[in-house]
């Protein structure tokens, strides 16, 4: 019987060639001295360089390996979502292929999961990085994201992060949700702490960030904030509303009637009016999609046996079963 993966690595790689064959090498220095089994799993997200030969020839010098060529360029969230799928450890960490991350960080992390968290999340405190184009706008996103979701860290961009498997087991990653992997495992009851690591200068390459990537994380957090928030009461959101437009619709029209029928008053006219039957209408609308939206959370946790709860352990006399 072959021995359990302690530790699986999982890295993302678009268009990385020149870094490739000095990451996998500190990768395994960092890991040998610490772990008896490891995997390395380096996902080729559509490499339009020569990653994806360089990586052939490193899965034959490296048994560890476990090269992953997807089909096209997905992206980053599905790049690492393929990783953890594949991976067989105990304890999953991603990082970056571009070497910025530090792999030598990676047992400081596995080892901080020991203390009874779930999650451990890189904080490049010193982080090597343009301050206008890069370091003031991930503040700015840093500070907005832990307001919105209640999640607090000071670097939510760092790819560099430790994750318990069963964490990782019930999340779907879609758009630009890896960058939210924390507030997703806070949904599942995750206990949650950061570790200041090592960053790097860019040494190879540019860049893969743009403005484009910006936008598409302020939608995503909108519906990381949907899903922390109402995942599992939909009605919340859409049926309270639904109430308030009900209830202005009723008082705006019974205010229009008493001066109709009090005051002989012409409602016709009225912009208010107007504004009464939108309201009424849209009420009725946001209630009807509350209802709408429990029975399909209904619907999603049946399908697929997923309970709205996690148990962390379960004690009878004084010992977990």
């Amino acid at each position: 019987m072959s021995e359990p993966i302690e530790v699986s690595v999982v890295i993302p790689i678009f268009n990385e060639e020149d870094s490739l064959p000095q990451l996998v090498k500190e990768i395994m220095d960092a890991m040998h001295p610490n772990y008896k089994s490891f995997e390395i799993v380096l996902v080729n997200d559509g490499s339009t360089d020569k990653s994806a030969l360089v990586l052939e020839k490193l899965s034959k010098d490296y048994p560890q390996l476990i090269c992953v060529i997807l089909r096209k360029n997905y992206g980053q969230t599905a790049a690492m979502a393929a990783g953890f799928n594949i991976s067989n450890g105990d304890v999953i960490v991603s990082l970056d292929g571009d070497l910025q991350n530090d792999p030598a960080d990676i047992p400081l992390l596995v080892n901080k999961l020991s203390e009874g968290y779930d999650l451990v999340s890189g904080w490049r405190y010193n982080r090597k990085d343009a301050e206008i184009r890069r370091k003031l706008p991930s503040r700015i996103a840093n500070r907005l994201i832990g307001k919105v979701t209640g999640v607090r860290l000071n670097d939510y961009g760092c790819s560099l992060k430790a994750y318990r498997k069963e964490v990782l087991a019930d999340m779907r990653l879609y758009g630009e949700l890896h960058r939210f992997l924390p507030v997703l495992a806070n949904i599942e009851g995750a206990r949650i702490t950061e570790l200041k690591v090592n960053h790097r200068e860019r040494k190879y390459g540019n860049s893969k960030y743009g403005i484009d990537r910006t936008f598409r994380v302020m939608m995503d957090l909108l519906t990381v904030w949907f899903m922390n928030r109402f995942l599992t009461r939909p009605m919340y959101i859409f049926g309270f509303g639904g109430i308030f437009a009900i209830l202005g619709s009723l008082f705006i029209s019974s205010y229009l009637l008493i001066i109709k029928f009090l005051g002989n008053e012409d409602i016709g006219s009225r912009p208010l009016l107007t504004f009464a039957l939108i309201l009424g209408v849209a009420g009725v609308q946001l209630f009807c999609f509350g209802l709408l939206g429990e029975l399909l959370i209904r619907t999603y946790h049946e399908s697929q046996g997923r309970p709205i709860y996690r148990i962390r352990k379960t004690l009878s006399g004084g010992r977990s079963i």
